[in-house]
């Protein structure tokens, strides 16, 4: 026997055989190479994928189908064509509809292997059938009108995108030198004497709100805490609520402190117009508020420490030209899921690099709406709170700016504060972020252009903090990414280079991580979160650049009243000190309170708790949203996807189909808490 040679005998002997087998040879085990191309296990191979897709797709299919059955009964404003999007939602159809028809085109040519070239191959008279010549017809009309337009569009959001990317390049190389020569905010003078009372300028603090049962409390309670000489400081709650029982309760807490010494009140609104602004412009209309030389305003959600006033207010002494100090925001759950993770990504670039560098080079940044404060001198010269628009922070600080003010920004104070954290809420605020920016620039453009500021400022306002960052930011992105994009599987002629798909955007993900580095492992989610974002903004600029009715719509953010492991400690302290002090009537109110709260509970589904004060017996139901545009664009990208596998695309292909799937699962509302 050769010495590569197997012996293979059966045990029973009235079936033995005997199989000698050369290991050397390359065409040894026939039966196995049959074996394993056999005919039917490759059908039964092919049907259990099949059933598995199948299955999946029945899945996604059910679930999309129950959330719109759902949503359907629960209309959501955000998404009610009559409010706003129609016309977008229309437009992604519609591309839609034409990328499925494409795809089924291109099927068919990829199975019949017909070439891409054709047209240009095979005379008219030798094609054969409806379907080839409608394919080649299709090739010519693609070539002749829609690559050209679909290419100038492609070129024109590149030079867009390669811009931006600049800008944010300079932002970060702005905030590295900071960091290099430990630039930081000097006093022009000396500190204020904390020994002699009189030194302390008098500062007024306002906490807006409206319907914030959930963190009154401990914002009210973390104002009355300031390190201040207590005749040199008033705090105005001003409280736009329209539940009578959250009102009480606001009295009550208010009343709790003014008992204690501190010097507080509490004002309603009886016409509440204007939003925010109208409440602040109402408020400075008091007769006491001439007797103040600092307003400083916190929203509710926002719990300063007891330290901010000192840390802030002595930046104004012997700086008669500053108007605005700034202290930076955190967030006190940031942590608390990915939507969270994703929004602190962004919003630390923005306070560690855009805000940091604009106040140190350029003396102006937007008013971010709170934790600042104000020379109130600088805002009745700048013409006040106005309520032309829904940034009336940023509307104030281009007029201060304009009228000769300087900001200051402070990176190392910090005021503690929530993120959204759900994606409706989020989606509402973002849409009033962007929507409000473009409101104001219509309306300031021609007060710029007649200001006596310098050139150089008049083109930073005009093409960097409106234009660029504004305008020019949602536009590109989501017409780049979301539209262009996917479009260009199904014309080979536009085809988008890698490095515009895949490098840059990964390059500028990694300079918006590096404020906050621990957030490295979510660059992914976060780059595809962008993009799935821009649908949004790009919606809301539309909505204030051409004044649409969504522009003017507020929507107050959904708060949670989460707090600190300390805050928490803290706040327990304080509520035992109050209940003690309280007196008899307040604890008769607050627990007449407590039972109507908890008879309205057990009637319906309750939507809020009381402050921490009262808990529903009943577990809280959530519900999930459905966004029909994410939806639309999911698909889209998704059938993008599918087109760019039959032409082995490759970083084409994941990209699509991981943005499609971040879609999905935005449009599903399978990020962040649901709603109550």
């Amino acid at each position: 026997m050769a010495p590569n040679s197997v012996a293979v005998t059966m045990e029973k002997p009235d079936n033995f055989s005997l199989l000698e087998i050369n290991g050397s040879d390359p065409s040894s085990f026939p039966d196995n190479k049959r074996k394993s191309i056999s005919p039917k296990q490759f059908s039964w191979f092919l049907l259990l994928k099949a059933h598995r897709v199948v299955s999946a797709l029945s899945w996604l299919l059910a679930s999309v189908k129950n959330r719109i059955a759902f949503s359907s009964k629960n209309v959501n404003e955000e998404e009610d064509p009559k409010s706003r999007g129609k016309q977008m939602y229309r437009f992604i159809k519609a591309c839609l509809v034409i990328s499925i028809v494409a795809l089924s085109i291109e099927t068919v040519a990829y199975y019949k292997n017909w070439n891409l070239d054709l047209i240009n191959r095979r005379p008219s008279w030798e094609v054969f059938g409806l379907v080839e010549w409608s394919y080649m017809a299709w090739l010519s009309f693609r070539s002749d009108y829609i690559a050209p337009i679909v290419i100038t569009l492609s070129k024109f959001c590149t030079v867009l995108f390669l811009i931006q990317s600049l800008d944010r390049l300079v932002l970060c190389l702005g905030c590295f030198w900071i960091k290099l020569k430990k630039i930081q905010p000097k006093l022009k003078d000396e500190e204020i004497d904390l020994e002699d009372a009189s030194n302390f300028p008098m500062v007024l603090i306002q906490i807006p709100m409206c319907n914030e049962r959930e963190v009154y409390e401990q914002s009210i309670g973390a104002a009355a805490q300031l390190d201040w000489p207590k005749e040199r400081i008033l705090i105005q709650v001003l409280d736009d609520s329209d539940d009578p029982n959250l009102q009480l309760l606001i009295k009550e807490e208010v009343s709790a402190w003014a008992e204690k010494g501190v010097n507080i009140i509490y004002r309603h609104r009886l016409i509440r117009t204007g939003y925010k602004a109208g409440n602040l412009k109402s408020a400075m209309t008091c007769d006491y508020v001439k007797d103040y030389e600092f307003v400083t305003i916190f929203d509710a959600d926002f719990t300063p420490s007891p330290d901010f006033l000192k840390k802030t207010v002595p930046h104004f002494k012997g700086n008669p030209e500053l108007g605005l100090v700034q202290a930076r925001w955190s967030f006190v759950n940031k942590d608390e899921n990915l939507l969270t993770r994703l929004q602190n990504i962004n919003l630390c670039f923005h306070f560690e690099v855009e805000q940091q560098v604009n106040g140190v080079f350029l003396n102006f940044f937007g008013f971010n709406g709170t934790a600042g404060v104000w020379r109130i001198k600088a805002l009745e010269e700048s013409g006040g709170w106005l309520e032309r628009t829904t940034v009336e922070d940023m509307d104030i600080a281009v007029r201060a700016h304009l009228n000769g003010w300087k900001f200051i920004y402070l990176n190392d104070v910090e005021v503690t504060c929530e993120l959204p954290e759900s994606y409706e809420a989020y989606k509402k605020q973002q849409h009033r972020w962007h929507s409000g920016p473009m409101q104001l620039f219509r309306l300031c453009l021609p007060t710029i252009i007649k200001s006596k500021i310098s050139a150089g400022k008049k083109a930073n306002l005009i093409f960097l903090f409106f234009l660029l960052r504004k305008l020019i930011l949602p536009f590109y992105s989501f017409t780049l990414f979301c539209i262009i994009l996917p479009l260009t599987m199904f014309i080979p002629e536009a085809e988008l280079p890698l490095w515009i798909i895949c490098y840059v955007p990964i390059f500028i993900s990694l300079l918006n991580i590096l404020p906050s580095p621990k957030s490295f492992p979510f660059l992914i989610p976060y780059l595809l979160f962008e993009n799935t974002m821009s649908i949004t903004k790009f919606n809301a600029m539309i909505s204030g650049l051409f004044q649409l009715g969504s522009a003017y719509e507020w929507v107050v953010t959904k708060k949670t009243g989460r707090s600190s492991e300390s805050d928490l400690v803290a706040f327990a302290e304080k509520e035992e000190k109050l209940h003690r002090r309280n007196s008899e009537s307040g604890l008769e109110l607050l627990s007449k309170l407590k039972e109507q709260e908890m008879n309205l509970a057990e009637q319906e589904t309750p939507k809020k708790t009381l402050g921490g004060l009262v808990r529903p017996k009943n577990k809280i139901k959530k519900r999930n949203m459905v966004f029909k545009k994410e939806l639309a664009l999911a698909f889209l990208l998704l059938t993008a996807a599918a087109r760019s596998f039959l032409s082995a695309h490759g970083l084409h292909f994941y990209f699509l189909l991981f943005q499609g799937l971040s879609f999905l699962v935005v449009g599903l509302d399978l990020i962040g808490e649901q709603i109550n």
